[in-house]
Formats: structure tokens, sequence, C-alpha cells
């Protein structure tokens, strides 16, 4: 796909981290793009940047995501383009004693459940909903309608413990990946899956500086976080490629996570 100001993109979880810098990067080639995401106050700022537009989406929200992309539509057209970046995560162990008394617990189901609903759940209902309105656009080269990327992990392959239910809904993202480009290929809409390891984003932001040291020496090479542009570079690529179609391919330094 050509990308320029006649390609219009949705980026989920737009207003920070991977999300922002690939709509960074697709702005820059001439791209019109849509940011969903929940934080107000840094979408409007980047939409503002960028000259696109900020729609406030929750992406566990049937109707959000519905109205999302009716006031992108509205503003910069039918997308060819949706790169799910939106997600979230959390470290609970299947099962486990309490420090205090040694009584068992277990991971309480809805906290599985809010990480499956926003990672795996949200990710399928926007390329879902993106993808019906795809087919209303006339090909370009090759018959192409438009690109779906979606973000996994590389804990769907590598999970540590406590990420039960992060691991599940990432896998379940890569599983996908296939079965949906297959359902789309008739119509012209490729679907890959990017599975990043340990990036500088938001929330790596918060951790304290030997947390960090200790997670960039752990990457065989280079010995560093992942930079968000270098996501959001493979993610043009993918976009550009157009015969890149039904792939899932880690990003992440050569690391293999290890149990903890």
């Amino acid at each position: 796909m050509r990308l320029d100001s006649n390609v219009s993109a949705v980026i989920t979880g737009g207003a920070s981290g991977l999300g922002a810098a690939t709509a960074r990067r697709l702005a820059a080639r001439g791209v019109k793009v849509a940011l969903f995401d929940l934080n107000e106050a840094q979408g409007e700022a980047l939409a503002k940047e960028l000259g696109g537009v900020f729609c406030r989406v929750d992406v566990t929200s049937e109707d959000d995501v519905v109205a999302g992309f009716a006031k992108a539509r509205a503003a910069i057209g039918q997308e060819r383009i949706l790169v799910n970046c939106a997600g979230t995560g959390n470290a609970i162990k299947t099962a486990s004693r309490e420090k205090e008394t040694g009584e068992p617990k277990h991971f309480p189901l809805h906290a599985f459940d809010r990480i499956i609903q926003i990672n795996l759940v949200g990710s399928f209902r926007c390329l879902a909903l993106s993808a019906a309105g795809m087919l209303s656009l006339d090909p370009l080269e090759d018959g192409e309608r438009g690109i779906i990327i979606n973000t996994s992990s590389v804990a769907a392959q590598d999970g540590q413990i406590g990420q039960a239910a992060y691991s599940a809904s990432k896998a379940g993202v890569v599983g996908m990946t296939l079965p949906i480009a297959r359902d789309l290929m008739g119509e012209g809409i490729r679907v890959n899956t990017i599975m990043p390891g340990i990036f500088e984003t938001p929330l790596m932001a918060g951790a304290q500086e030997h947390v960090r040291a200790a997670l960039a020496a752990s990457v065989p090479f280079p010995k560093r976080l992942g930079n968000p542009d270098e996501f959001a570079a493979v993610a043009e690529m993918m976009v550009t490629t157009t015969y890149f179609n039904g792939e899932s391919i880690r990003l992440d330094g050569a690391i293999r996570m290890a149990p903890r």
C-alpha cells in the first residue's frame, strides 16, 4: 500500500507508547490518523499535533467502538489501516498463599476476564468493525482494500510467572491472525501481528532504574529496551509490503523470557 494523504488510519491505544509512535510515523508519510484511547488529554494533544482526530474509546464497549469509528470516518474518511495497540496486563499467580496467614487463594476470575476482554476481545471487536468498513472501499494495487495490524507480545510464547491471563490474551491474538487473514483474503484485506518484547512505554517508565537496567541487560542484543519507533517502523513495513500477510513476528532483540 502506498502511504499518502489519500489513506486514513485508526490506531487504538494511540495516545501514548507504541500507538503514538505508530501514529506519528504514519502521519509523517501523509496518512490521516484517528486515535482511539481513554486518555483524553494526551489523545487530544497528539491528534492536534498530527492534524488528526481523537476519539475517546473503551475497546471493551461495543457502543464506544461503534461511535469511535463513526466519528473517525466522518473526520478523515474510511480507514484503510487499523493498528490495534490498546492493551494492558496484570501479574497474579494462578494459586498462591497469603503472606500473612498462609491461606490459599486463587487468581480472581474477574481479573483474568478483564485482561481477556481488553487485549483479545477488544482487539477482535475493533478489527471486525474496521474490516466491515473496509469492504466499502475500492481496491488498490494487487486488489488490496486494507490492512489490520494487531499487537501481541513475546509473552504469547514466553509467559512469565503471574502472566496466565496476559499470555492467554496475547496468544489468542496470535492464534486468530491467520484465520482472520484467511477470512478476509477474498476481500483484499491483510492481517498481521507484531509480538514486541520489552519496550520503552509509559508503563515501563514507572519502573525503578535498577529494574530497567536489569531488563535491558537481559536482552541478547542490543542490550537496551525497545524504542517505540522501532515498533512503528515494523508496522509501516507491514503496511507498505503487500505480500506480508497472515504473519505474527517477534520484535524483541532475541530475548527469550525467563520464568520470572
